[in-house]
């Protein structure tokens, strides 16, 4: 089945998906970090099929110090799939924002990445059956605005859901609040912007054209926050 949005070079996409009927995607940090690896290792033309579960049994517990080294280790030139410029993962979902920068590179990364960690959690938590509600859904993100919005959205509202449940209907409550949970966040990209943490997983793009120092993006945060301008896309957002 053809996609509404096609995927096209050089485009940038909102990426979501959710567990099946709205079910936790993650019981522990193991499993958060587990996606954060596959979110690394699957974004590669080579196969990266049972390269986790490799890792895990010669390594003892993967952490992405352990992924680092291996990937050093390996001395191999990677060859991205797709550019992904920034991440959320939530109990039940996630957010992408990623880019095109090859042919059925965010296709061959997603069906890499979705049946990778289903088959780890799956097989961890002995069930049967999907994890997810359905295929990932896909946004075309077509100019800077939303671009800069949908990028708070990612990083700092959806964590904001866990503090503030119900935000996207009463607005943000407590900014200063917000702001300190998403900076102690680990599961968002949210640090990498500020400054705080390098990451293995994330290139920023364009993003670290128009953001180029983590003031800039602090800024922009607490404008979008302050002025609710997350009110503008708030129909593109994940209900």
């Amino acid at each position: 089945m053809k996609r509404k949005v096609p995927f096209a070079v050089g485009e940038i996409y909102h990426v979501y998906n959710r567990g099946v009927a709205k079910s936790p995607i993650c019981h522990q940090d193991a499993d958060r970090w587990r996606f954060l690896q596959g979110l690394c290792l699957f974004n590669d033309v080579e196969s990266a099929s049972n390269i986790l579960w490799r890792l895990e049994k010669s390594r003892g517990e993967l952490t992405l110090g352990v992924l680092k080294e291996y990937l050093l280790t390996q001395g191999k030139e990677r060859k991205p799939l797709v550019r992904l410029l920034a991440y959320c993962l939530m109990p039940n979902h996630f957010h992408l924002l990623i880019e095109e920068i090859q042919e059925g590179g965010i296709s061959k990364f997603m069906q890499k990445l979705s049946q990778g960690y289903a088959r780890y959690f799956n097989n961890k938590y002995q069930r049967v059956g999907h994890l997810w509600q359905d295929r990932f859904k896909n946004v075309l993100v077509d100019n800077e605005r939303y671009l800069l919005y949908l990028l708070v959205y990612i990083n700092v509202l959806n964590p904001a859901e866990l503090i503030e449940p119900k935000w996207k209907e009463k607005g943000i409550k407590d900014i200063k609040k917000v702001l300190e949970f998403a900076e102690k966040y680990q599961w968002s990209t949210h640090q990498e912007y500020l400054g705080k943490r390098k990451s293995l997983i994330i290139d920023k793009g364009i993003l670290g054209e128009i953001l180029s120092t983590p003031k800039e993006y602090l800024d922009l945060v607490k404008a979008v926050l302050k002025e609710k301008k997350y009110e503008e896309i708030s129909h593109l957002t994940l209900e």
